[in-house]
């Protein structure tokens, strides 16, 4: 059999661009988009800092109708720069082995926290002190290496009280639905608009065996709040991203699915869109408990007034 080649596709942007970039990649890129922002770690237990600038890239399979990919691939790129300048994309081909040797070498266990720790799918944990959630690269945006999903991880972690239902709105991957019942949640209900995402959340929750305490639907805000699932509230609800859909979601009535008394986490703002968020969600009955912040990202942490 002929050796398997592929097509690497790859930008580098300005921190703020690369999850606009990887979604518009992930519609193309079938194989996934890994978002890889320079970490420094200070030591093994330590999260990491971002810094610099971010390289999103993924791989076309060298086939028949690669050309027409690349097109629409190139064309959707475009379309995004007149919006906000990007860089022309770079292109280069390589074979089986070196796209799987990609993958390995980016993906390193992660640790976020005190106790998570993020693994590729062909790792095993060797630290038996952190709660290992895997994660396949090749799938869907949200594999733990963006401050995003980093951030809400470890507020995940100091906000759930075990046996508690969550919401997590906007799902992609699964990982914080993962991570939150391997910490110990309840019934927990991961929605996203995206095919794909509900798609890789089913196969990343069989990866991590937690199939069964997880409900799993397609839809957002309007959908829960319809009935559409079974929960229409929790006492934790998760929302990771961007600040302008977060602002759009609490029209919708993101702030009416906590429970009153619950917290409310929100990732995927920009450090100068924090204030309009929180000052948005203060409106909707919210007290701040705690903002979070790696690089230019920030996680905000609310709890709803039980009044």
């Amino acid at each position: 059999m002929d050796k398997a080649h592929w097509l690497e596709v790859s930008l580098t942007v300005d921190g703020e661009l690369a999850e606009a970039v990887a979604d518009v990649m992930a519609r193309y890129v079938k194989n996934g988009v890994v978002v890889e922002s320079g970490v420094i770690y200070a030591n093994a237990e330590d999260e990491g800092t971002a810094f610099g600038p971010v390289r999103v890239y993924g791989f076309l399979l060298v086939s028949p109708d690669l050309e027409e990919q690349r097109q629409k691939l190139v064309e959707a790129l475009w379309h995004l720069g007149q919006i906000q300048p990007l860089p022309e994309p770079a292109f280069r081909v390589i074979d089986d082995e070196d796209w799987m040797a990609s993958w390995k070498q980016h993906y390193r266990p992660i640790p976020i926290g005190e106790r998570l720790l993020v693994l590729p799918a062909w790792v095993e944990s060797s630290d038996p002190n952190r709660v290992a959630v895997k994660i396949d690269p090749s799938m869907a945006f949200g594999t733990g290496t963006h401050p995003t999903t980093q951030l809400c991880m470890a507020m995940i972690e100091k906000s759930l009280t075990p046996g508690q239902q969550v919401m997590d709105v906007g799902c992609g991957s699964g990982i914080l639905s993962i991570a939150a019942i391997k910490l110990g949640a309840g019934h927990t209900l991961a929605v996203d608009i995206d095919d794909e995402s509900t798609r890789a959340t089913l196969e990343n929750a069989e990866r991590n065996e937690v199939k069964t305490g997880l409900e799993i639907g397609k839809g957002s805000v309007a959908e829960i709040r319809a009935g559409q699932f079974s929960l229409r509230a929790a006492p934790l609800v998760l929302a990771n991203i961007l600040a302008p859909i977060i602002l759009r979601l609490f029209d919708d009535g993101l702030g009416d699915l906590v429970e009153p008394g619950g917290i409310l986490v929100l990732s995927g703002i920009l450090d100068e869109q924090a204030a309009a968020v929180q000052a948005r969600a203060e409106a909707e009955g919210y007290t701040h408990v705690e903002t979070a912040q790696m690089g230019d990202w920030v996680a905000i942490v609310d709890r709803k007034s039980v009044v």
